[in-house]
């Protein structure tokens, strides 16, 4: 058993030792009894107050950390490398020997593996070099997705303004190609939904997802697409190799276009516009309900239990957080929950955070940032939103102890 692995208890009582002191001297010190200490070496008593725990460390002379089991491979705070990023999408000069496409897609491919396991500290540092890649290369495919992870990871980090700006480079990229103009205003709607403009991503959303999703086709009791605007938009095309909306290109629009509609919703619900949400994520639905197996080349994870996710988050929203958290608990017994990527997971789960804070659950928000916190540490411990969650549930009288150790790992105190 590592010392990360060790109960707090066990902790206390090596620190102690180290200390040479007796446990009557460190009871003398905290001022408790010796029978005191010695339930909380030995786990018969639980240490779930971060003040005594900030005492205890305090005599101990360690920092709080240590005591809590701060694991030493994730660091915590947002990365460096924002300048950097930024510095790439502010270069117009364009290398002039372009990289070989077979390279740059498996560059590319890396990157969303290493975003979708929410390694934003390692993305960070490869995205500015993946950007000039990408403007010099002959693949708008690629292009496009270089400037969505980019996106992606900046709305991670904080800076919604500048993932808005990626976002749009990637639809200027995408051209008269419909289906990465619609890969392209997932970024450009989430960017905007970070940066608090919901009627503006609801804007760019929908009629992204008319341009892809077959107009009038009924799913269910839904009818898709029935009151995007125009239905007259432009008939299937085959740009660069892309397949039209048939067979697998079917499949490739429709996740899209279900992704554009979740994420309308999402947007509709943040506009308090919560008939509409309702609406939108009831035409996801259907759509989801028709996809069996598809090659998410976009990389929507949008499916069945996606859709579900969004019907959490869309009766969080409306102020209903008894049935956000009734349905939460249903979802995350679903087969397709731990089949999401890790960052879809961890996001999720840090707002279900939020709706537990609704209800005044403060334990429910501290297990669901816990539960987070393992499934995509950087999720937890990077992102300004995340820390602001953690330190509403680590104000409470006593803070549950493992969101204790989150506060200290982001530097936030009592």
């Amino acid at each position: 058993m590592t010392n990360d692995d060790l109960p707090i208890g066990r902790r206390v009582a090596r620190w102690r030792v180290r200390r040479s002191m007796t446990q009557q001297m460190l009871a003398d010190r905290l001022r408790r009894s010796k029978s005191w200490v010695d339930k909380i070496e030995r786990g018969a008593r639980t240490l779930d107050r971060y003040s005594v725990i900030q005492e205890l460390a305090h005599v101990l002379r360690v920092d709080p950390a240590v005591l809590l089991g701060q694991p030493r491979s994730t660091p915590a705070g947002t990365p460096d490398g924002v300048d950097d990023i930024r510095a790439a999408l502010a270069r117009y000069d364009i290398p002039q020997a372009p990289p070989l496409t077979d390279e740059l897609r498996r560059q590319v491919g890396h990157a969303w593996l290493t975003y979708q396991h929410a390694h934003y500290g390692q993305l960070v540092r490869v995205v500015p070099g993946l950007l000039d890649a990408a403007q010099a290369a002959q693949s708008r495919e690629l292009l496009v997705q270089a400037y969505r992870i980019t996106s992606a990871l900046l709305v991670k980090l904080g800076e919604a303004d500048l993932a808005w700006l990626a976002a749009d480079r990637a639809m200027t990229a995408a051209g008269d190609d419909r289906f990465l103009a619609a890969a392209a205003a997932i970024s450009v709607g989430q960017a905007l939904r970070a940066s608090n403009r919901d009627p503006l991503a609801l804007a760019a959303l929908l009629p992204a997802a008319n341009h892809v999703l077959p107009p009038s086709t009924s799913y269910g009791d839904q009818e898709v697409c029935g009151t995007f605007g125009d239905q007259t938009g432009p008939k299937p095309l085959d740009h660069g190799g892309h397949e039209s909306l048939r067979g697998q290109g079917e499949h490739r629009g429709s996740a899209v276009g279900g992704t554009l509609l979740v994420q309308g919703a999402l947007a509709a619900a943040g506009c308090g516009e919560h008939r509409r949400a309702d609406e939108l994520i009831g035409q996801a639905a259907g759509i989801a309900a028709s996809l069996r197996g598809y090659d998410d080349t976009h990389r929507t994870s949008f499916g069945p239990v996606a859709v579900e996710l969004a019907r959490v988050l869309v009766s969080a929203q409306r102020g209903d957080a008894a049935e956000a958290l009734r349905r939460h608990s249903a979802v995350v017994r679903r087969e397709g929950w731990r089949r999401l990527p890790a960052e879809y997971r961890g996001a999720y789960l840090v707002d279900v955070a939020r709706a537990y804070l609704q209800l005044g659950d403060v334990r429910g928000a501290a297990r669901a940032l816990v539960d987070a916190d393992s499934v995509a540490p950087a999720e937890v411990r990077c992102r300004p939103l995340a820390r602001t969650v953690i330190a509403d549930v680590a104000r409470a009288q006593p803070a549950p102890a493992g969101v204790a150790r989150l506060a200290t790992l982001v530097g936030l105190t009592r």
